[in-house]
């Protein structure tokens, strides 16, 4: 029998005031700092107009992420700038007088001195850190779960970074990085969720995501269309927060309505969401979708979740791989996107919600006010980050819906 989509309403009160965290002026600045590195291009965003005449909805549109700043996910874009926004504080300077060429240079390591990058991670977050402590001149350490890809940790390695995979899930992963971090001296963890006690640069990390939201924001605008409808993939939840966060700051009360999408194995978001409060999912966490393997939400992001996101959703595996083959196979006239696991999980649970005959899905549909004039944002957050897991899927079959 197919594992089933579970899902739940955000019962847990009003929507109210957006965070400043995440204010378009302030993703404004964070984008102008992105847009002085040498890497920089907007990435694409992708329409796929037969797809959505199939589905019975006036617009899909997918941000792609495969080409940004040539790591193939977006991850670069968050701890690249907490990054400088450390450093910038160590020098006692805004970041808007950090441009990447000053950042870089040997004048500002001179300054500095010899810092050590920490952080934890499945892939992307981690390559991401090691690659701009590369470019910064810098060290890092990154730590991988039990069950990372060694694909991952190898593009990791060419980075110049000291990685290795340990025998533990996420959560205790990070727990791990944090504690390695306190024992070096300049030892700065740059992780991509935060608790109590370490929020700033988490903080930080959140807004360098805003600028794949604005790019986003702008191209549909461009493209004269306005979202109603955003589904956002998580792990801790620093993506969906980011971009929630901008979009009810941009939006204000006409936000488009947003979907949170997580994995079975590890739905801490649902599960919260159906509880009506803060819960952690353990154990092992695993599941295809490895960059959304995380079992504790982010406290920063979660506020922002818990207030204006409408519905969230819980996914089994099979989900992520129908998304996977449909981006790399679209109906003729739509172009084609590769997208990795973690990447693909929003268009394949579209295309289902749209297409299931079940009552489930059918009430899932309505709650969710999916019609035939529903515009729908969705981000293939990453590329085929493990060739080997995407051929297994989009070639071979691998983990079939039925």
């Amino acid at each position: 029998m197919t594992e089933q989509i579970l899902w739940t309403k955000n019962t847990m009160g009003a929507k109210k005031l957006h965070s400043p965290l995440m204010e378009k002026p302030v993703v404004e600045r964070v984008r102008e700092f992105h847009k002085s590195f040498p890497q920089y291009s907007q990435t694409p965003l992708v329409s796929l107009p037969r797809l959505a005449k199939l589905l019975g909805v006036k617009g899909i549109y997918i941000k792609d992420e495969s080409q940004r700043f040539g790591l193939n996910a977006f991850k670069v874009l968050g701890g690249s700038y907490a990054m400088a926004r450390y450093i910038a504080g160590v020098l006692g300077i805004d970041i808007a007088d950090l441009p990447y060429w000053r950042l870089t240079s040997p004048e500002v390591r001179g300054k500095i001195g010899e810092v050590t990058f920490f952080t934890a991670t499945d892939g992307n977050h981690g390559r991401g850190v090691a690659w701009s402590a590369k470019q910064l001149g810098q060290k890092s350490v990154v730590y991988m779960p039990l069950g990372s890809a060694p694909y991952r940790l190898e593009k990791i390695l060419a980075e110049g970074a000291m990685a290795t995979i340990e025998n533990m899930n996420y959560n205790d992963t990070v727990r791990l990085a944090a504690r390695e971090a306190q024992k070096v001296k300049n030892g700065v963890l740059v992780q991509d969720t935060a608790w109590a006690g370490y929020e700033e640069i988490p903080g930080w990390i959140m807004q360098g995501y805003g600028t794949m939201a604005i790019e986003a924001d702008e191209q549909l605008q461009a493209a004269g269309k306005t979202p109603t409808h955003i589904f956002l993939q998580a792990g801790v939840g620093s993506l969906p927060g980011a971009v929630q966060g901008y979009f009810a700051s941009a939006y204000g009360e006409k936000c488009p309505m947003t979907a949170i999408v997580e994995p079975h194995a590890a739905n801490c978001h649902y599960l919260s969401a159906k509880a009506g409060s803060y819960t952690v999912v353990d154990g092992n966490l695993q599941t295809l979708m490895a960059g959304l393997a995380c079992g504790e939400p982010n406290t920063i992001s979660w506020e922002i979740l818990k207030r204006w996101s409408d519905i969230f959703i819980s996914c089994p595996d099979w989900v992520a791989a129908r998304g996977m083959r449909m981006s790399a196979a679209p109906l003729p006239g739509d172009a084609p996107i590769v997208s990795g696991e973690s990447g693909a999980v929003g268009l394949g649970l579209l295309s289902t919600i749209m297409q299931g005959s079940d009552a489930g899905l059918a009430d899932l549909r309505e709650a969710l006010r999916l019609n035939a004039d529903s515009v729908v944002l969705l981000f293939s957050t990453e590329s085929n980050t493990d060739p080997q897991m995407y051929r297994d899927i989009v070639w071979d079959g691998y983990c079939p819906s039925k």
